[in-house]
């Protein structure tokens, strides 16, 4: 590791960190990151970008939680610079072989031995994605903006196309406009895919999305959202870690006798898990194309069509162990239904309609997700009908003219799920973190279970659809339920009804009853029900079939 070098203090960085954790506005929240990012200058915004959202350039480190739990004494001061600490984890980052535990744990000890009390605890919450003090991706995208002064929308369109935030911080503060402007799509390299809004049902998604004019439905499907990235030529490793072709995708040959191909699989989360899914590999290495970026979703489908739970799909996906006989044993299917980009040209900016005229005149018609075209809300209703018996989430309604806005949710897609809502008692409560410091925050859930211990028994945990005067209020409530903590848990009478909506159910053998809620939200707080008119487990039971 280098000496003390000149650059940022790493604890200008933790010191920007504590500030932004300690308040609410956003507004202040994104002057703070802006005014570090415009210290750190072009050379080491993407480093002070990284930290300052939680995140290490390195991702995987080798370093877990339990090799943190004895740490040496800190520093009286702050000597350490971004770099030093980016150069020290990058060290630790590549020990293998025999021996390297000491060896990182030799290393480790080291680096923490050079950092304040402060400094220690910072870097301890990246090791282990905690750190959570409210520079989400959106404030780090406006202060990025604010510190190379240029428009946001800039700053958005190269997040989309470079796949993060911090990707860009340096091309920002070093070239401004005209830099951002430089990054395009790069066939091999995954983009932000886009989102969808939520509407209450299909009328309502297709006045959002098309005020009156037809709309494409689409079946929601509940899989792994997939980016595929096809290509032909000789793949390279770029900086991002992920192959991508080299000197972009090959020109030679036409597109009906292209070269070899080349097939790289996203997540929405950008992780590479190509060589995870060889049946898909082997679908879209069979295009006639030269170079075509997809966004699709792969699902595992019960030999009737219908699919299975969402677990066998995701433990599938998850899987790196001989992924050919999980082929063969539990198959994905493969369902596209966006072309971001054919042989060349990219699509990002066309119609929506356009993009999938030209996706369904590429794939084979059972390798696309079925869609309806219509005007008419209650064909729309009968459709998303259709969806629900036939066993998946709902529908996609999406206006017909928009482009693709990787990355963001916005009116262009809207998703409709039926929404199911359970009446439960919170059995205890968790502190929270960041903006939520000082609150009793995500609670613990649970249905009425005679069988069970103390008559309840646990489903899950949330602390989505709470409002900050909810917050104060259930603060108060359950330090009065109190009965006694465990660290940060603080267990509570099983008295307070709560109304929770929630997508479905799943299997899981984490909490006692089997079975755990899905994407789950307080509605609000049932103070005209008593604990024992709660729902119980066996309705929750009924529910999942």
């Amino acid at each position: 590791m280098s000496g003390e070098g000149v650059g940022m203090r790493f604890g200008e960085v933790v010191a920007t960190s504590a500030q932004v954790g300690a308040t609410r506005s956003r507004t202040t929240k994104t002057s703070l990151v802006a005014d570090a990012l415009r210290r750190a200058g072009a050379g080491e915004a993407r480093l002070v970008a990284s930290y300052l959202a939680g995140e290490l350039p390195q991702r995987r480190t080798g370093v877990g939680w339990r090799s943190l739990t004895s740490l040496p004494e800190p520093a009286d001061t702050s000597t350490v610079t971004v770099a030093d600490v980016d150069t020290a984890i990058t060290e630790i980052a590549a020990l293998t072989g025999a021996g390297s535990g000491a060896r990182r744990a030799t290393a480790v000890a080291a680096l923490f031995g050079r950092l304040t009390a402060s400094e220690q605890a910072f870097l301890r919450g990246l090791l282990t994605g905690e750190v959570r003090q409210g520079a989400l991706d959106g404030v780090l995208q406006a202060a990025v903006a604010e510190a190379a002064d240029v428009p946001v929308a800039a700053v958005r369109r190269a997040v989309m196309l470079a796949g993060s935030t911090t990707a860009i911080a340096e091309a920002a503060l070093g070239g401004g406009v005209e830099a951002l402007a430089e990054i395009g799509l790069v066939v091999g390299r995954p983009l932000r895919p886009m989102l969808a809004g939520s509407a209450p049902d299909v009328a309502a998604a297709m006045t959002q999305t098309g005020d009156g004019a037809p709309v494409a439905l689409e079946r929601k499907l509940d899989g792994i959202r997939l980016q595929a990235h096809v290509f032909t030529g000789e793949a390279q490793v770029g900086e991002s870690g992920v192959e991508v072709p080299e000197g972009g995708p090959s020109p030679d040959g036409d597109a009906g006798m292209p070269g070899r191909r080349s097939v790289r699989l996203f997540t929405r989360s950008l992780e590479d898990i190509t060589d995870r899914l060889p049946e898909v590999v082997d679908l879209l290495a069979a295009l006639p194309v030269r170079s075509a970026v997809l966004d699709a979703e792969a699902i595992a489908l019960r030999p009737d069509g219908r699919p299975h739970p969402f677990q066998v799909t995701g433990a599938r996906t998850a899987s790196r162990t001989d992924p050919a006989a999980l082929a063969a044993t539990t198959p994905v299917t493969t369902f596209a239904f966006d072309l971001l980009h054919l042989d060349g040209e990219d699509l990002l900016d066309v119609p929506a309609g356009h993009r999938f005229a030209r996706l369904a005149a590429l794939l084979p018609e059972e390798a696309l997700v079925p869609r309806l075209v219509t005007a008419d809300p209650e064909e729309g209703a009968a459709f998303f009908d259709a969806q629900i018996a036939a066993g998946h989430e709902g529908a996609v309604v999406k206006n017909l003219d928009a482009s693709y806005a990787a990355g963001r949710r916005g009116a262009g897609w809207v998703k409709v799920k039926p929404r199911h809502t359970l009446d439960l008692v919170v059995l205890a409560v968790e502190w929270g973190g960041g903006r939520r410091r000082g609150t009793l925050s995500n609670i613990h859930l649970g249905a009425r279970d005679p069988e069970a211990s103390g008559g309840f028994v646990m489903l899950g945990k949330t602390f989505k659809g709470m409002t900050d005067e909810m917050l104060q209020w259930q603060t108060r409530r359950f330090l009065e339920l109190e009965t006694h903590r465990e660290g940060h848990v603080v267990h509570v009478r099983p008295e307070q009804v709560v109304e929770i909506a929630f997508d479905g159910l799943q299997r899981s053998t984490r909490y006692p009853g089997g079975l755990a809620l899905r994407f789950a939200r307080v509605l609000r707080y049932r103070d005209d029900k008593t604990a024992g008119q709660a729902d119980t487990i066996e309705t929750v039971r009924a529910l999942a079939g």
